[in-house]
């Protein structure tokens, strides 16, 4: 391609609101342009590269028998009321009515649409187990869409969904999925972790992320050299059996106006982990709102998704004054002894003994405390796991590193298949209903990462693999014959040889072409300036910046070199 016939806007200036280095340079280097908040055009540049990453997607989910196929962007919203999660996903879910006031979404997963389109075709147990794919432009209107492709509120995604008569079945196409996400990500060649994670507005048993380990990302993991990692939403520890403990016994003591748990150490000349804090939120469901109070230690810090869990609810939000006055709930003072609302312990509170908790009672506490005696559905899993605490498999101390969620796959069960009626005929001839799995990768994200992943300080920096193009020509002069002649024989010989080039011959100063070809990361260039005059050509690459002369006197040997030194 010429460059004169190509359109690759490049600029010297980035988008106002581009924090994060992908956003930049995509925008920068002509490969993306925002169309609206969180909405993006896909220019040549990037097309190329979505292209080639869709094909390495459908090769390796291929090759472990998934079936490629293409569902409606639009579907009716009669199908997520079927589900209930018209409701779970709220404004994130774009509605709208056409001409005849029917309603529909554009999808931002398709697990009613799947469904509906197997209910009542696969009926027997003997066409199980089935696994069909798309990619999709898929839409969630994000409240705050940020990061460039990173958070759009349209983007591309691979999303999967396969089909069992048994959980075995479903546990051996996971691990098939996995392993094909390993290979999509190696042929990639990122860097990347496996992590335990939760399953969100999806839903299921089970869940893992594949998480690219990188700076810039919005997740924060916890790793192990034993082998072991977790979305810090999702992680476990070692249970910490602290030392320094108070003891006393049981009594109630006046505490007058100390409420935060700064004070109320230093009220007591003890450490942090001796209290129970209390933290009260409201939960939300499809019907009704209801507070909850949770109680952790004093130096702990409550997991908000692992609280939500717990409470079974679509979300949980801050309690305000207004909602503790209306519980008769003492802030600063609420403790789970007496308590008449529902409550969840830390489950590393259970049968802990010797701790300061708050009384139900204004400038009261109580001291001395023993977590016995609650109902064992009381205690739940709710701290978040920080910095020194030990890995839950080992006596290591847990690493935090940050990561970009690239891909994420789920054990859904049969959630979605009982709630919308999708059965088959067991081998007794008894309706059940489907046991299903559900796999996403994000393809425009993935494009975002690379980007985060693969650039120094000149640009973007792509592997021959995934590059747009093999190689970039640079054409010094245009107005020179001898330069332009060099040009066009070396471009259509790259051509006649399958190799992808990029010829740069527009007329521009020399110093905006290698500012170019750097900015957009094509692996190597080939130069053909001043040194014409010496009968010498200049090949540069783009990671190493090595560069290497050779003559044109024998052009068959020099085109030669030029193709090795690309497929180098």
């Amino acid at each position: 391609m010429k460059f004169t016939k190509f359109y690759a806007p490049t600029s010297k200036n980035a988008p106002k609101d581009a924090q994060l280095t992908s956003h930049i340079l995509l925008s920068r280097a002509g490969y993306i342009e925002q169309l609206g908040s969180g909405l993006y055009n896909y220019l040549p540049l990037a097309n190329t590269m979505i292209e080639k990453i869709k094909n390495i997607v459908i090769k390796r989910m291929q090759e472990i028998d998934a079936n490629y196929l293409n569902l409606s962007f639009v579907c009716p919203l009669s199908y997520w009321d079927e589900s209930g999660r018209s409701f779970v996903f709220g404004k994130e879910l774009l509605r709208f009515k056409d001409r005849k006031d029917n309603d529909f979404i554009l999808s931002p997963t398709a697990e009613e649409a799947i469904v509906a389109l197997v209910r009542g075709k696969i009926t027997s147990y003997k066409q199980l187990p089935i696994n069909l794919f798309q990619i999709q432009s898929k839409f969630r209107d994000e409240a705050r869409p940020r990061f460039g492709l990173l958070r759009g509120r349209e983007f591309i995604m691979k999303d999967a969904y396969s089909f069992h008569s048994s959980y075995e079945s479903l546990d051996e196409e996971f691990l098939k999925v996995q392993n094909a996400y390993c290979k999509i990500l190696d042929d990639l060649k990122l860097n990347y972790a496996i992590v335990d994670a939760d399953s969100g507005a999806i839903g299921g048993s089970g869940s893992k992320e594949f998480m690219v380990i990188a700076p810039s990302g919005e997740d924060d993991l916890a790793i192990c050299k034993c082998g072991y990692c977790a979305n810090v939403e999702a992680a476990k520890r070692q249970k910490i059996n602290y030392e320094n403990k108070i003891e006393a016994n049981l009594s109630k003591f006046k505490t007058p106006n100390i409420k935060s748990i700064d004070d109320l150490a230093n009220f007591f000349k003890c450490e942090k982990h001796n209290l129970i804090k209390a933290v009260v939120k409201k939960a939300i469901y499809k019907d009704k709102e209801e507070l909850i109070v949770y109680f952790i230690r004093g130096n702990d810090e409550l997991n908000e998704v692992k609280a939500k869990n717990a409470a079974n609810a679509i979300e949980i939000v801050d309690a305000n004054d207004e909602d503790l006055l209306n519980n008769s709930l003492c802030a600063g003072f609420i403790g789970p002894f007496n308590l008449d609302i529902k409550f969840f312990i830390d489950e590393e509170l259970k049968n802990e003994d010797n701790l300061i908790c708050g009384a139900n009672e204004v400038d009261y506490h109580l001291v001395g405390v023993k977590i016995t005696n609650f109902l064992d559905e009381r205690f739940k899993d709710l701290s978040l796991v920080k910095q020194g605490d030990k890995c839950p498999n080992c006596s290591s101390e847990l690493d935090f590193v940050k990561g970009i969620e690239v891909g994420h796959i789920f054990k859904l069960g049969d959630k979605y298949s009982k709630a919308m009626n999708a059965t088959y005929l067991d081998e007794n001839g008894k309706a059940q209903a489907f046991i299903m799995g559900c796999y996403g990768v994000g393809i425009s994200r993935l494009l975002a990462v690379l980007a985060e992943c693969k650039n120094d300080e000149f640009g973007l920096c792509w592997d021959k693999s995934l590059s747009p193009f093999d190689t970039y020509i640079i054409l010094s002069d245009v107005k020179n014959e001898e330069q332009m002649n060099i040009a066009n024989e070396i471009y259509a010989y790259l051509k006649k040889n399958n190799i992808n080039v990029l010829f740069d011959d527009r007329n521009e100063r020399f110093g905006v072409k290698i500012n170019d070809y750097e900015l957009i990361g094509v692996p190597s260039a080939i130069i053909i300036g001043k040194k014409i005059q010496e009968n010498l050509i200049e090949l540069k690459d783009r990671k190493s910046k090595e560069s290497l002369q050779i003559s044109l006197e024998n052009k068959e040997e020099c085109f030669k070199k030029i193709k090795e030194f690309i497929e180098k």
